[in-house]
């Protein structure tokens, strides 16, 4: 500080003009400096592994899984078709498709060991000193975007295992990984609020300075089975002396791929229906002791009342002092009844899950006493004086197989 008082003013602003231009140009090398660059290390993860290897327990996916509703079904699907496409004009030209599975999303099942490489590369003429190498692999519960009470993760799985020991890294190094035997009890969700999420994870760890880290996420589903009881759902409902209804579904449990298939029964009409809508509404709930809030009424037991379209949130704070908080979603909304019905008129119900415009997940039960996952049917009817008389079912949903 002394020394740059005594410096003329006309020589220290070229000085300061050039330091900054070099900051905007060269930010990777300053932050080297600093020690909060990667020293020139880069780091590459790889899990073994392909549909075409192991075609029970690896699938691919069309799109990274999320909660958000698509606003265009088709727009997945047309590239779904271009990717096939691509593939076919690859193999009649001889060239292997394995080529471009790199960038290709693939879910693994439950079952599937976590292995592979971890590469490790320097630039030419570098050289890195290190602490040692681990690899880590971790089964995560997120609730970084919701309520939480000073621990916005949670680990069910941590792993670890020594790379490579401490040294120095010249050029490239490929060094395989395996953690075996794992058991992986809930399936990767990226909801609302929270998440599920399994990833790997390689730390290089310096002496005085930050660790290098990387991560690769692993998608995991778990194919389930289907409910020994599987009763039709029956239930008369309506206003007395003015509205009452009877509708019926075939089940209460389906697959992810299946169709909802019912009828409602008109047995007294007495007010003017406009039109009557069906919606689909995922209702995913939050927070630290969830178990102990839906036993004691909270937010997440019940089946709850309508929800309009998008995206509800509610918050709740249960005797048991934890925060909890709800999101409703709808996912599908359409109409299946235009003008006023009359007395015995029947009106068929057929929906496809499959052709919901988001990524449609398991009935989730207090998953690790933090989250849930239910799904609704909400049937709407609305009169002419726009008045909507509403109720919900709720379904259970399950995964049939990997997809």
């Amino acid at each position: 500080r002394c020394f740059a008082l005594l410096w003329p003013a006309s020589l220290l602003h070229p000085i300061v003009t050039i330091v900054i231009v070099n900051r905007l140009e060269n930010k990777d090398k300053i932050m080297s400096f600093f020690g909060l660059g990667s020293g020139g290390l880069q780091i590459k993860i790889t899990v073994n592994g392909t549909p075409d290897t192991h075609p029970n327990d690896i699938v691919y996916l069309r799109h990274r899984p999320s909660w958000k509703v698509r606003k265009n079904v088709f727009t997945v699907l047309k590239n779904h078709d271009n990717n096939n496409a691509q593939l076919i004009q690859q193999q009649q030209r001889g060239i292997s498709p394995n080529k471009n599975n790199n960038n290709r999303i693939m879910v693994y099942s439950c079952d599937h060991d976590t292995e592979g490489s971890i590469t490790l590369t320097m630039g030419h003429g570098k050289k890195l000193d290190h602490m040692g190498i681990q690899v880590k692999f971790f089964g995560r519960i997120d609730m970084e975007g919701g309520v939480h009470e000073g621990r916005p993760h949670y680990d069910f799985i941590s792993l670890s295992k020594e790379l490579l020991p401490p040294g120095s890294l010249y050029d490239t190094r490929t060094v395989p990984f395996n953690f075996r035997g794992v058991e992986k009890l809930h399936e990767t969700y990226h909801g609302r609020n929270v998440s599920v999420k399994y990833f790997v994870q390689v730390e290089v760890k310096r002496q005085w300075l930050p660790p290098i880290t990387a991560e690769h996420e692993v998608l995991v589903q778990i194919p389930g089975v289907e409910p020994s009881v599987n009763e039709p759902i029956k239930m008369e409902v309506g206003i007395e002396d003015c509205l009452h209804i009877e509708f019926e579904y075939e089940k209460r449990c389906y697959h992810l791929h299946d169709v909802i298939c019912g009828q409602i029964n008109f047995l007294l009409v007495r007010i003017k229906i406009k039109h009557m809508e069906l919606a689909v509404i995922r209702r995913e709930t939050s927070g630290e002791g969830l178990a102990q809030s839906a036993a004691m009424g909270g937010p997440n037991g019940g089946g709850g009342g309508g929800a309009g379209g998008g995206t509800h949130t509610t918050g709740n704070s249960s005797k048991a002092g934890q925060n909890i908080v709800t999101e409703t979603q709808t996912l599908l909304k359409y109409e299946i009844m235009d003008g006023a019905p009359v007395k015995g008129e029947l009106i068929p119900v057929r929906l496809y899950l499959k052709g919901i415009p988001a990524d449609v997940t398991p009935t989730y039960h207090a998953e690790n006493n933090r989250f849930s996952v239910r799904y609704f049917l909400n049937l709407v009817l609305v009169d002419e004086e726009d008045r909507r008389y509403f109720k919900q079912q709720e379904i259970i949903l399950w995964r049939k197989n990997l997809g």
